[in-house]
């Protein structure tokens, strides 16, 4: 018991230093810190990672069109903070507020998972468009006209030829476009605004853009590696292949669907795992397990993590139960904005003390009423927050964590909430 009560004392005083208090500035980053804030903008994904060594990271950065009824529905959350600014405004505000000192005005790398507006934007009747580029700001696209990118990834650059649309070439996809119905074309229009994008930003600010790697272990990687040696990211899964877990050894995982060739990956920091995986899927059509899936196929190589983001946001197709009991996770980080996130069945599967025992605590970007008119208490009773952006803030060297829950109604982004700390395994 006295070991175990000095413990949990090194894990307190390891974030001694910051003495996060609700309602007060979130204290800023400092050398050492892993940050994985996941941001609540209403309109889809947005994660800007800061790395120990202050190397930052944007994971996504989705707008869904205002043009569209549902995303104004009751069906869909409000943006967030309010509507004086783009969801892709408050992206950049947001980075520059827990950015490190020197990084405020660009980004180290910047990921897109795969090609959905609500993971990358998408051109509209309304935005703006870039001065110099000639492309709509939306999503990405405008995060990264207001903040340099040094490093761009995406799941198939620069050919796109994986797709359930063969994206191809620009010349084909003017083709597609040609003969798309209206909403597929807003779709491909997305598509080319932001090929515009990278075509300017290669040779006007000299980023460098590369197709992600499954399997590729620290494609991503810290400036200063050699201060952090237990830290690393593995390439698991992407565009239809997948890690196998030996040396950076893929396989086919065959799928051409978009939610599938979602870009997937692990960070590794010590004691701590997270992974993260877009919006693959694992539960077939009528809600049974697939066996064939992305999450049953990868599973094995991710094991057992702390913290996990909800693939797919917790849609009905995910989460299935071989992949909730491999992964097992103490954190469950649900980015939302829809009436389906997250589906009953998921929730039951992701809380269930027969797939893994112990405690998990539950956490989401936002929770719409219609959930809980639909699932009822059992939402208060398994969420610690239901509305507010996540921070998992790892402690230097991984040993412990914490979840710390920052308001979303404001620019400020005091602290709401603080969880743990828990204690990395």
């Amino acid at each position: 018991m006295k070991t175990l009560l000095l413990l949990f004392s090194l894990i307190g005083l390891t974030f001694h230093a910051f003495a996060q208090e609700i309602g007060q500035p979130l204290p800023a980053w400092e050398e050492g810190y892993l940050d994985l804030h996941h941001i609540n903008t209403g309109r889809g994904d947005a994660a800007f990672f800061v790395l120990p060594d202050g190397t930052t990271m944007l994971v996504d950065a989705g707008e869904s069109t205002e043009d569209d009824p549902r995303t104004l529905s009751e069906r869909n959350t409000p943006r967030l903070p309010n509507t004086s600014k783009f969801a892709y405004e408050w992206i950049v505000d947001f980075i520059q507020q827990f950015s490190p000192a020197s990084k405020k005005s660009e980004i180290d790398y910047a990921l897109i998972t795969h090609f959905h507006s609500d993971h990358f934007g998408q051109t509209n009747s309304y935005g703006p468009t870039s001065e110099k580029g000639g492309y709509q700001l939306s999503g990405l696209v405008g995060v990264g006209d207001k903040l340099k990118i040094r490093k761009m990834l995406d799941r198939d650059y620069p050919d796109y030829s994986s797709s359930a649309i063969n994206f191809g070439n620009k010349e084909n996809l003017q083709k597609l476009v040609a003969s798309a119905n209206s909403s597929t074309t807003a779709y491909l229009n997305s598509i080319l605004n932001y090929w515009k994008f990278l075509e300017f930003q290669k040779a006007e600010n000299q980023m460098e853009v590369e197709k992600f790697s499954a399997g590729k272990l620290n494609q991503i990687h810290l400036q200063n590696p050699a201060s952090y040696p237990t830290f690393a990211i593995r390439n698991i899964q992407g565009n239809g292949w997948a890690w196998t877990g030996v040396d950076e050894e893929v396989f086919d995982l065959k799928s051409n669907n978009e939610n599938d060739l979602s870009l997937g990956f692990k960070i590794s920091y010590g004691d701590f795992d997270y992974f993260t995986g877009g919006d693959i899927r694992g539960v077939g059509s009528f809600g049974e397990a697939d066996f064939n899936s992305v999450e049953s196929n990868i599973a094995p190589v991710i094991g057992p993590v702390d913290v996990a983001t909800l693939n797919h946001h917790g849609n009905r197709d995910s989460q299935n139960h071989f992949y909730v009991r491999t992964l097992r996770p103490r954190v469950w980080v649900q980015q939302s904005w829809s009436s389906d996130h997250p589906g009953d069945d998921v929730l039951r599967r992701i809380t269930s003390t027969e797939l893994y025992p112990g405690k998990r605590d539950l956490f989401t970007t936002s929770m719409l009423e219609a959930n809980k008119l639909v699932i009822g208490d059992r939402i208060d009773q398994v969420y610690g927050s239901t509305q507010g952006h996540i921070l998992i803030r790892v402690a230097p060297g991984g040993k412990s964590y914490q979840v710390i829950i920052l308001e979303d109604s404001d620019a400020e982004r005091k602290v709401k909430a603080i969880f743990g700390p828990y204690q990395a395994r």
